[in-house]
C-alpha cells in the first residue's frame, strides 16, 4: 500500500511583533492510502500548525514555509497556488475544526453549507446536490434528515454539529479527511459516537484520516499509528500498540502516566510532567525536553538527538538510545553521565 501523504523536514514559523516563533521545526510522516495515524501532544506542541500547513490554511499575512514539503500523491502542496488549494481544499483533502459552533456559518441553513460545498466541486445541478446533501446527513446519522436539513446551525445539538460538519468534510469523498480534536466540546457519549460514527464512515469510503488530539484514549479507540510531537517536532512515532506497550521517549512515557486507569486507587494521584514547554520565540539547542526530563543528561542539554528507529517499526529521539547512555544502572537512567539541569 502506498502512501498517501509525506510531510518531509516540515519548518513553520510565525511572524509576530516579540520575534519569529518557530512553531514546527522538522517534522516527518506519512500516511498510507486507508490508515488512520493520530498526532498527540500538549497545547501549543505544533499539532494543529502541521494540520492546517497541509490544506493551507495558516494566516499568509505571518506564516512562513520556511523548509521542507508535504507531498500529496507525490506533489508538493507547498508549491501549489491559492487557486490550486482551493480545487484541492474539501474535494481531495477536508477538515474537521475543533468546534463545530464557530465553524458552521450561523445565518445559512445546513443543507445550504452542504449543498455549497458539493456544488463547488461538482458539474451538478441544485437538485441533485440537495438529494447527496440529504443522503449524507442520513450518512451521519441525523434524525429526521428531510426535517434537519432546512434547519440553522443553533437548532442542533452540540452533537448533531459535529456530525453536520463531518457531512460537509465528506460531500464529495475526500481521499484524505483530518480531523482536529473533532470531540473536545462533546460529552463523553457522544464522543463515542463519534469516533464511532468516523470509523465507519471510513470503512465504508475508504478514506484516510489524520486524527490531532491530545487524548491517548481516544487513539487507542481510532488510530492505526501514532505520532507524539513536543515543541513543534516529532519525539516518538510508533504503531498504537507498541508505544501504549513500550513507549520510548521520556515524554510519551509522561504522557502516559497521566492518564486515568480503571484499576487505580481513588486516593492514587496523576503523575504530571513537571515544568512548562519551551518558549518557541528561543528554542533551546538541546532535546526540548530536557528541562523537564528526569532522565537528563549532559548531551541533552546542548545536542539535540535525530529520530531514530530503536525498535522495529517504532522511532524515538531519545539519547538514552545512545550505547553510552545505556552503561548506566540499566534502567534507561544512565548514572554514569546524568547531570542535574541548571
Amino acid at each position: 500500500m502506498g502512501n498517501l501523504l509525506e510531510v518531509k523536514d516540515l519548518h513553520v514559523s510565525f511572524q509576530t511583533y516579540a520575534g519569529e516563533v518557530k512553531a514546527v521545526r522538522g517534522v516527518n510522516f506519512e500516511l498510507k492510502e486507508g490508515e488512520t495515524i493520530a498526532i498527540v501532544g500538549e497545547s501549543g506542541c505544533g499539532k494543529s500548525v502541521t494540520a492546517k500547513s497541509i490544506m493551507k490554511l495558516l494566516p499568509t499575512s505571518s506564516v512562513r514555509y520556511k523548509q521542507g514539503s508535504i507531498e500529496f500523491y507525490g506533489k508538493n502542496l507547498l508549491a501549489n497556488s491559492e487557486k490550486d488549494m482551493q480545487r484541492i481544499r474539501g474535494k481531495q483533502i477536508s477538515m474537521i475544526f475543533q468546534d463545530p459552533m464557530t465553524s458552521l456559518n450561523p445565518t445559512s441553513k445546513i443543507g445550504n453549507q452542504i449543498i455549497e460545498a458539493i456544488l463547488r466541486h461538482n458539474n451538478i445541478s441544485r437538485k441533485e446536490a440537495f438529494n447527496k446533501a440529504l443522503n449524507m446527513l442520513e450518512l451521519v446519522g441525523i434524525p429526521q434528515a428531510s426535517k434537519r436539513i432546512h434547519q440553522y446551525p443553533h437548532e442542533y445539538s452540540g452533537g448533531m454539529r459535529q456530525r453536520a460538519m463531518i457531512a460537509i468534510a465528506l460531500a464529495c469523498n475526500p481521499r484524505l479527511l483530518i480531523a482536529d480534536e473533532p470531540t473536545t466540546a462533546l460529552d463523553v457519549t457522544i464522543q463515542a459516537q463519534i469516533l464511532e460514527l468516523m470509523k465507519e464512515i471510513q470503512q465504508k469510503m475508504g478514506t484516510s484520516i489524520i486524527l490531532i488530539t491530545h487524548d491517548l484514549g481516544v487513539v487507542a479507540e481510532m488510530c492505526e499509528r501514532v505520532v507524539v510531537m513536543y515543541a513543534g517536532q516529532v519525539v516518538e512515532t510508533a504503531s498504537v500498540r507498541d508505544l501504549y506497550q513500550k513507549p520510548q521517549h521520556p515524554y510519551t512515557e509522561g504522557l502516559l502516566k497521566s492518564i486515568p486507569k480503571l484499576n487505580m486507587d481513588k486516593k492514587q494521584p496523576l503523575a504530571p510532567i513537571i515544568g512548562t514547554p519551551p518558549d518557541l520565540l528561543d528554542p533551546p539547542k538541546g532535546c526540548p525536553f530536557f528541562a523537564r526530563c528526569e532522565y537528563a543528561m549532559n548531551v541533552c542539554k546542548n545536542h539535540n538527538p535525530e529520530l531514530e528507529e530503536v525498535s522495529p517499526g517504532q522511532f524515538a529521539a531519545c539519547w538514552l538510545h545512545h550505547p553510552m547512555a545505556k552503561q548506566g544502572d540499566g534502567k534507561g537512567k544512565a548514572n554514569a553521565i546524568t547531570i542535574n539541569r541548571n
